[in-house]
């Protein structure tokens, strides 16, 4: 299923949400080229606030400071700032999870979120995005509850914990696979448990175990969703 900007195919807004290592974020990004759709990585604005505290010398589990940060993100979050490979680092991921726990930081980026889904920004070539994939962990529940599609990818956490550790040291930071089993059972608690927009499925969405999924599988599961949806969108009219 490809889109392009005469098809037929209507513009969708697709939620996808799951923790760390899940695959949601290859999905997405796989998705998106399959459908012609924007793609928003809604955890490297996390990061960005992250690291931009981290920058300033600041403690991340300081709420001020990161609310500062994320309203300046606000502004002047773009493409290369979002692309920066620092943003990667387990420092700013852990960073990340705390400044994400503030209602102030998340009501922030609520705003450029929603626009990316409402108004999708070109594709990288210069074509008109067909629609919109926006990938995190409140996309469905909080940012877009009536997204067209709403995805909730997961996996087992040790298979979760095994690929974070491949692609630590891929990127030239390998870590134990014992202590990237003990930061993502602690992320995850964080992201679960914390007060404003946890880490849940929507009531609504449709749930993927990747745990024995490879990346192409998984494109085609959410392909098969998308398609239904657009089956069973087409035959209410």
């Amino acid at each position: 299923m490809s889109h392009a900007p005469g098809d037929a195919s209507p513009s969708l807004t697709i939620a996808i949400d799951g923790p760390s290592a899940s695959g949601k974020g290859t999905l997405a990004r796989r998705l998106g080229a399959r459908l012609g759709y924007a793609v928003l990585d809604t955890g490297l604005l996390y990061r960005a606030v992250g690291k931009m505290v981290l920058d300033r010398g600041q403690d991340p589990s300081d709420p001020d400071a990161a609310a500062v940060a994320a309203r300046g993100l606000a502004t002047l979050a773009t493409a290369a700032r979002l692309s920066d490979l620092a943003l990667r680092s387990d420092a700013v991921g852990t960073a990340a999870s705390k400044v994400a726990a503030y209602a102030q930081v998340r009501a922030a980026l609520v705003d450029f979120q929603r626009a990316f889904a409402a108004r999708p920004p070109p594709l990288p070539d210069g074509r008109r995005a067909g629609g919109a994939i926006l990938d995190g962990r409140d996309i469905g529940t909080v940012i877009c509850p009536e997204a067209d599609v709403k995805l909730y990818v997961n996996a087992n956490l040790a298979e979760r914990a095994r690929r974070r550790a491949q692609e630590l040291r891929l990127s030239g930071h390998a870590v134990p696979k014992h202590e990237v089993l003990a930061a993502m059972q602690e992320r995850d608690a964080r992201d679960a448990g914390r007060a404003v927009a946890p880490l849940h499925p929507a009531p609504d969405a449709f749930i993927v175990d990747s745990s024995h999924l490879g990346p192409g599988e998984l494109l085609e599961r959410a392909l098969a969703i998308v398609r239904g949806t657009i089956v069973r969108r087409a035959c209410s009219i």
